[in-house]
């Protein structure tokens, strides 16, 4: 056993984590991780529990989403999130926003502790292969063998993350390693490289084909956003320059070009007909995207076979997945962009530019039309309760500038055809399942905490995904963060009723829908106050504002349960 004067694996954990700039670890603790808490106690870190291991990843992971945003602007802030969990068991319930994590490029370093390396032999309770676990959802994943390897393995853990692609990273910490006593430093983290501004020659070729095209499209994904405000204004000065109608991609989950620019059209719905439709063009441009595909097998391509692709972005797995591409450029996006539209001005005329401009009108009051209405659902006047356009439409009116943290799941399309977001203004749950949202809110409100001058928080959150970790709110509470949450209530899973209707055909009238029903409903009011927020239930539309504003007046975490009908 160790002497507890001396200077250990936990001692040496929490000082690297300080000289990378950390200020935070999420967890919920375990027996195996004592000795990184009591490190963590005598150290200038702050802990913050999550009752639910998932629940702590998904704070670490909201938590960095934002402090990205924040690193875009100051150089001095490390835009990662560090979570340590419980052994086995622990790291299985994290897995769920791990995999949120990954999608959605989160930089984590994700940690465990773990039984000694000389016990395991004996097959002691809660045992697992715990890098084996997290690999899948990890750009590395591995275990600290001997505590001679802990500087080595943290700093790699840390650059690997930040590296972009960013994403999540898991490091085992067996108890023998953290107890063990070590005279060794952290070592400097050095600086973290950008992707770099892509192979010249790609370059060329992407602007000569973008110069050929008759009319070309741009679809801007999340690897965009991630790459900072200077790479949303790339691709506006890119869609500028060549005339391009523009769109997000499908299940895009940050604002990655203006919603209120007059070449932005639309986000490309998970519908096979409609991206069909839309991408059925000569000259297609994918920037940063890495989810642009339907939710179920689609019958025909999305993309004729005959269209010239051009692909960027830093992850080069994501370059040319899905389609061929003409042109290929594996770079910072933002960057890439810059240089792509450097070399295409000399080979367009303005009155090339301005013809491809009058096309871009014409599709986008075409699509107008279509979204103008969406969100509002059936028509029933003898149903009291606001329709999802209702309560984004006040949402805009009274928290129009706040940070959003969306898992609306149904109601997030409302959103994002109804308000006109602003870049690093929106996270949403990118990878699908649900858990991640509320959570991620808890680390958002955490991370805007850190500022000089922090904006609201609002987590707008489906009930069926609420009542996923609805005790995520007790550590809003505790650590009295300022976060208000709006709950979209429409007491069923609609998404698995849309999606049963688009599987299987039919009629509502034809399905039973097993299991998509909340009868009796969950008193989510007092669920919330149980936790130690301020809740309040939300009837009718014409509370919304209201209710909205005096939550977002007061410090501390409020839950406002809305009701809207589908």
């Amino acid at each position: 056993m160790t002497d507890s004067a001396g200077y250990t694996g936990a001692d040496l954990f929490t000082d690297a984590l300080e000289s990378y700039g950390v200020d935070y670890v999420f967890g919920n603790p375990g027996t195996t991780e004592l000795p990184i808490l009591e490190a963590i106690g005598e150290s200038d870190l702050e802990y913050r529990l999550g009752l639910h291991e998932d629940i702590a990843v998904g704070m670490a992971a909201g938590y960095a989403q934002r402090r990205r945003y924040h690193a875009h602007h100051d150089d001095s802030v490390t835009p990662v999130g560090v979570a340590n969990l419980h052994i086995a068991p622990g790291l299985a319930h994290g897995l769920g926003n791990l995999y949120a994590a990954k999608v959605a490029g989160a930089p984590l370093v994700v940690t465990a502790g773990n039984h000694s390396t000389d016990f395991r032999h004996e097959e002691p309770i809660l045992s697992g292969r715990l890098a084996d676990m997290a690999r899948q959802f990890c750009k590395w994943s591995d275990e600290v063998l001997d505590v001679a390897a802990l500087p080595t393995m943290l700093r790699r853990a840390f650059r690997v993350a930040m590296t972009p692609p960013t994403g999540p990273v898991f490091l085992g910490l067996p108890l023998d390693v953290t107890m063990s006593e070590t005279d060794a430093d952290p070592e400097r983290l050095g600086p973290i490289p950008n992707a770099g501004s892509g192979d010249p020659a790609q370059l060329e070729r992407a602007a000569e084909l973008l110069a050929e095209a008759e009319s070309p499209v741009l679809v801007v994904g999340d690897g965009v956003a991630r790459s900072g405000a200077d790479a949303v204004a790339a691709a506006v000065e890119l869609a500028e320059a060549t005339g391009a109608r523009v769109h997000g991609e499908i299940l895009a989950s940050e604002i990655d070009f203006p919603t209120d620019h007059e070449q932005w059209v639309s986000y490309l719905p998970a519908s096979e007909e409609a991206v069909s439709m839309l991408l059925d063009t000569d000259t297609i441009v994918f920037a940063g995207c890495s989810t642009n595909t339907t939710l179920t097998r689609h019958e025909e391509p999305l993309v004729d076979a005959d269209a010239t692709c051009i692909h960027l972005g830093d992850d080069a797995w994501q370059v040319g997945k899905n389609q061929p591409a003409d042109a290929a450029v594996i770079g910072d996006p933002g960057l890439v962009m810059q240089g792509i539209t450097e070399r295409v001005q000399g080979k367009l005329s303005d009155g090339a530019v301005e013809d491809r401009l009058d096309d871009v009108a014409e599709v986008k009051e075409l699509v107008e039309t279509k979204l103008s209405g969406y969100g509002e659902g059936d028509e029933n006047g003898d149903d009291p309760r606001a329709s999802k356009a209702q309560l984004v439409d006040a949402m805009e009116r009274v928290a129009g500038d706040a940070a959003i943290v969306d898992e609306g799941v149904t109601s997030k399309y409302a959103m994002l055809t109804r308000w006109e977001l602003a870049p690093e203004q929106y996270i949403s749950n990118k990878g699908g399942g649900l858990g991640y949202g509320l959570p991620a809110a808890v680390g958002a409100a955490v991370a805007e905490e850190q500022r000089d001058d922090p904006r609201d928080v609002v987590g707008f959150i489906g009930d069926g995904s609420y009542q996923y970790y609805p005790h995520s709110i007790y550590s809003a509470a505790r650590y009295d963060l300022d976060l208000t949450v709006v709950i979209s209530d429409n007491r069923n899973y609609r998404i698995l009723k849309d999606n049963t209707l688009d599987l299987l055909g039919g009629d509502e009238d034809d399905h039973e829908f097993v299991g998509m029903d909340f009868e009796p409903g969950v008193d989510l009011v007092g669920n919330a106050e149980s936790h130690g927020a301020r809740a309040d239930l939300v009837e009718t539309p014409d509370a919304i504002e209201d209710a909205l504003a005096d939550a977002l007046e007061r410090d501390g975490p409020d839950v406002l349960d809305v009701l809207v009908h589908d």
